[in-house]
């Protein structure tokens, strides 16, 4: 399975992105990682069809960004139940 981080800047002031969460979610596994990074876990897509499928859910000025998770990570400060998904999601 190929985990994916999705990170964003929204700029529009006040529009509700609860859709962007659910589509995010919709992937089935998920972490959300700190206030606009979140992992997602599939072994049926890629980068750039994530990039385009959660696009929809954005306003022209917003920015996103999705690459494939790497070998080596690091974090500090995290809650236990996300350290333990991403130790479990990150092969380490």
């Amino acid at each position: 399975m190929t985990t994916y981080l999705v990170t964003y800047d929204l700029t529009a002031p006040g529009r509700n992105y609860d859709d962007l969460y659910e589509a995010i979610k919709s992937y089935g596994t998920w972490a959300h990682v700190v206030e606009s990074v979140w992992e997602i876990c599939s072994d049926t897509t890629t980068a750039a069809h994530v990039r385009d499928h959660l696009g929809q859910f954005l306003d022209g000025n917003d920015k996103i960004f999705v690459t494939v998770v790497g070998r080596e990570s690091a974090w500090r400060g995290l809650r236990e139940s996300l350290t333990a998904w991403l130790k479990k999601n990150h092969g380490e």
